[in-house]
């Protein structure tokens, strides 16, 4: 079993790498956390935690903090004008 895990924590890792990307405004840290919460929250619920479906829910879930953030609230962004 070692193998497995070794596995899903390079596939965990490569998924918060893409996230971070896309979502550069948050932190690594929190984007990491996210993809964790996400595949515990599929395993408890007894769903499969592919890459595909975790990766998909947990830039759902960026996507909606990021969205429900006021403008106000956001950190600006080097480079573009707000």
């Amino acid at each position: 079993m070692p193998a497995l895990a070794g596995h899903r924590t390079e596939t965990r890792d490569a998924l918060t790498r893409r996230l971070c990307e896309e979502f550069a405004t948050f932190h690594a840290d929190m984007v990491r956390r996210c993809v964790a919460d996400v595949q515990a929250c599929m395993a408890h619920l007894g769903l499969e935690a592919t890459p595909t479906s975790v990766e998909r829910m947990a830039r759902e879930h960026l996507t909606g903090i990021l969205k429900s953030e006021p403008p106000s609230g956001r950190a600006p962004v080097s480079g573009v004008d707000g």
